[in-house]
């Protein structure tokens, strides 16, 4: 089982992604795969509430880079929260988009359960900064691909999911 949740911010996803795991992981404790790096205080606070409001119903690993890695010693069913952070991170750290997207493939088609949770940044305005620009293309080849390896994707808006397949 594969599902997708993917919108704007604070458009609810993560906890709809959350509530989906949850459900169908029944009795077994997920993974909550976190592939946040915090830069400065705003996001250390930001991670904080994400912990506080998943209390104990998850086992957390954190690790921003390392996706692929990390996921092939997963024996239960994992959220990863998120991917567009993810995606930054590897662009950070100067990783091309054809190892990127290469890895990212590699993970969807591990034999895991996976719910993943990806910002929708291609609604807005065409950036005048070429590293934003190619954010954007990169975060819609990679929506696209983790797309055509779901079971169920979702977008979300006003913390509402519309089932898209």
């Amino acid at each position: 089982m594969k599902i997708l949740f993917i919108g704007g911010v604070k458009s609810g996803k993560s906890r709809l992604a959350e509530t989906a795991i949850l459900k169908h992981a029944g009795n077994v404790k997920p993974y909550y795969l976190a592939t946040n790096d915090c830069f400065d205080d705003e996001m250390s606070t930001r991670v904080s509430a994400h912990k506080q409001q998943r209390q104990s119903a998850f086992e957390t690993i954190e690790e921003p880079v390392k996706l692929l890695e990390t996921l092939q010693s997963c024996q239960r069913p994992v959220l990863v929260e998120c991917v567009t952070m993810w995606l930054n991170n590897m662009l950070y750290h100067d990783i091309s988009e054809q190892l990127i997207l290469a890895e990212l493939k590699a993970v969807m088609d591990l034999p895991i359960d996976l719910v993943l949770v990806h910002n929708e940044v291609g609604s807005g305005v065409i950036s005048d900064n070429v590293l934003a620009r190619q954010f954007v293309d990169l975060s819609g080849k990679a929506s696209q691909l983790i797309a055509q390896h779901c079971e169920q994707v979702y977008f979300c808006s006003s913390g509402l999911a519309l089932r898209m397949n």
